[in-house]
């Protein structure tokens, strides 16, 4: 490949993904699912682990009765990244999720970190919930399965903190999973939604038959009547036994118990009407979900002091101590139709967004080849099941629930971002329109309209005094910037509450200064970009509130990532090299976009324009 003189580097990172609308309507892929089958994929990659053990634990160690309230606010924090992500399969049905969203948006080197990213979220969630189908089910048969994978299949790796032996059940689910996803989605999807109709039919039976063993006393505890083990211990007693605080750091674990929603995003091109399907089965998928763990929580913590729940199988626990074996058992045969259903939800994206980054070029062809007679990424979801089994095979469940967050964080931001971005320019980036002229193709701007950019026109520009009323290549422009510094700034915001936390609550006027003035320029850079002129562009869904939305979106994902632990950010950044050595040696000279880009002829009002190179790709 030999790149022309006037081609950096540098535009090639920035360039963008071209969608016209014969685009958008064709697709190898089978159109089979509705509305029904989105919500249940939804639900039932959502409600299967968190709903079956998050409950107890966040309210034994974290928040006590207030778990109910911490499942609200991460309700609102997950319902702020759903409606972006309803907005973006409005825009772009195409499958790939996040990763084509900000393709089109953003350009192609944060999109390929996007997808890289979400390759690994969703197999380290697939083994996740792997492994812990194995765990839940060797718990059944008091651990027979575990003292035979030991004696035939150990693995001396404690330098490593793997897993102390092979987990053969682990990787056998996950492969024959696969493989039942390669040979059809619809035929896979009816399974799916059997078993996610009969996880939701034991959440219903727990929450009204928990109600009759419900007691009000056990949310009014007092301090002197706590006898517990925990470390944690039990706190100050009532309600909010760990403070307002723990029930907000409460809403931090429990926001993890939402993560999985976005696999209705990658769905695209294989729904009937994706541009209705996709936001109407994000909504129901999230309401569905917080009904169910608001419910739960509420009957757990009313049934059975918060202080004595099973961290690891509380509803279980719950009905064996309260005189109701029987429910027992139908809860517990219940959890594995919940966690097989959250294991096909947790995979399905996965060959998704591996085929199409394969189609466009970032990563090997041959993962993106469709089926002729079963019309899936077939290669591309063997291999994704083979990647998948080996990693639930070798880690602990520990090590990979705790690289189950970051990757899924920053794809919310960078879409919650996305969002704003296109709201408020008026090119037609995200389909609906073949007229893609040359200048946007050359410009790594988001508007290419020939206006002065000079100190006071942007200065004039930032309240937008002249009330201007569609968005020109000036305010386009200062609207990514002031995105780009939005983002900068909650990053700093994050940083001085998780690091000031102590000196906040105890109002030290140096950390309540600086938090202060942060957080002052934040509510002016929202004012300023509410005040330029927004896109006309018609949707079937729009967020509503918007820039205010996606704004604190963005700030809430990255508190939530500033949370996790140095050890998740060491495995993030490693995967991360990994994937920026793979773009620089193979993408970018493999990209479709390069080959569109180079010798494509673009139509331009009406009439072929060649984009014109002194040698080519």
């Amino acid at each position: 490949m030999v790149v022309s003189t006037g081609w950096s580097w540098w535009h090639a990172l920035g360039r963008r993904k071209v969608l016209d609308s014969l685009a958008l309507g064709s697709s190898e892929l089978a159109r089979v699912l509705s509305t029904f089958d989105l919500t249940a994929l939804g639900v039932g990659s959502t409600l299967g682990v968190g709903v079956y053990v998050l409950a107890g634990n966040v309210s034994k160690n974290i928040a006590g009765p207030a778990v109910v309230v911490s499942f609200l606010i991460a309700a609102v924090a997950s319902l702020f990244a759903g409606l972006c992500y309803a907005e973006f399969g409005a825009r772009v049905p195409r499958a790939g999720s996040a990763y084509i969203y900000s393709y089109v948006c953003v350009g192609e080197f944060v999109a390929f970190i996007i997808g890289w990213n979400l390759i690994l979220e969703y197999v380290i969630g697939s083994a996740s919930v792997a492994r812990g189908l194995s765990k839940y089910l060797d718990s059944l048969l008091n651990e027979t399965m575990e003292q035979t994978f030991l004696e035939t299949m150990p693995m001396a790796t404690d330098s490593f903190a793997l897993s102390p032996y092979f987990d053969i059940f682990a990787f056998g689910i996950s492969f024959i999973l696969a493989v039942a996803l390669s040979l059809g989605v619809k035929e896979s999807s009816l399974v799916n939604s059997l078993f996610t109709i009969v996880n939701i039919a034991v959440v219903l039976f727990v929450i009204l038959a928990g109600s009759f063993k419900a007691d009000s006393k056990n949310w009014a505890i007092k301090k002197e009547d706590i006898i517990t083990d925990s470390p944690q211990g039990g706190g100050e007693g009532g309600f909010f036994p760990f403070g307002v605080s723990g029930a907000i750091k409460g809403a931090a674990t429990c926001f993890y118990g939402f993560v999985g929603f976005d696999c209705v995003a990658t769905t695209g091109e294989e729904v009937r009407n994706p541009q209705k399907a996709i936001p109407i089965a994000i909504i129901l998928s999230l309401t569905i979900i917080f009904l169910s763990y608001f419910g739960v929580s509420t009957v757990l913590t009313l049934m059975w002091p918060y202080y004595l729940q099973d961290s690891d199988a509380p509803i279980p626990k719950v009905f064996l101590e309260t005189g109701w074996p029987v429910a027992q058992w139908i809860v517990t045969i219940g959890g594995i139709f919940g966690l097989c259903a959250s294991l096909f939800g947790a995979m399905f994206p996965l060959p998704r967004i591996i085929y199409a980054m394969a189609m466009d070029g970032l990563i090997f062809q041959f993962l993106g080849k469709v089926h002729h007679y079963f019309k899936t990424p077939f290669y591309g979801t063997l291999i994704a099941g083979l990647l998948t089994g080996l990693m639930a095979a070798i880690f602990d469940l520990d090590q990979l629930v705790n690289m189950m967050s970051i990757g899924t964080l920053l794809a919310y931001t960078i879409v919650a971002a996305c969002v704003l971005l296109l709201r408020y320019t008026d090119l037609e980036l995200c389909g609906g329109s073949d007229i893609v002229s040359s200048e946007y193709i050359e410009s790594t701007n988001l508007v290419t309209l020939k206006e002065p950019v000079t100190f006071g026109t942007v200065s004039r520009q930032l309240f937008n005094p002249f009330r201007k009323k569609h968005p020109t290549f000036l305010s386009s422009s200062v609207v990514t910037v002031e995105v780009l510094v939005f983002g900068i700034l909650s990053t700093l915001l994050g940083l001085c509450v998780v690091f000031w936390e102590r000196d906040l609550a105890d109002l030290n006027p140096w950390a309540l200064s600086v938090t202060s003035v942060i957080g002052g320029i934040l509510v002016l850079i929202l004012l300023s970009v509410s005040l330029q002129p927004p896109s006309s562009k018609p949707l079937s869904f729009k967020v509503p509130f918007v820039p205010v939305v996606p704004a604190v979106s963005i700030v809430i994902n990255i508190y939530l990532m500033l949370r996790l632990d140095g050890n998740t950010w060491i495995r993030f950044g490693v995967w991360m090299a990994i994937g920026v050595m793979l773009y620089f040696g193979y993408s970018i000279r493999h990209s479709e976009e390069a080959m569109f880009h180079c010798k494509t002829p673009i139509p331009v009002k009406g009439k072929w324009t060649h984009y014109s190179r002194e040698q080519t790709f």
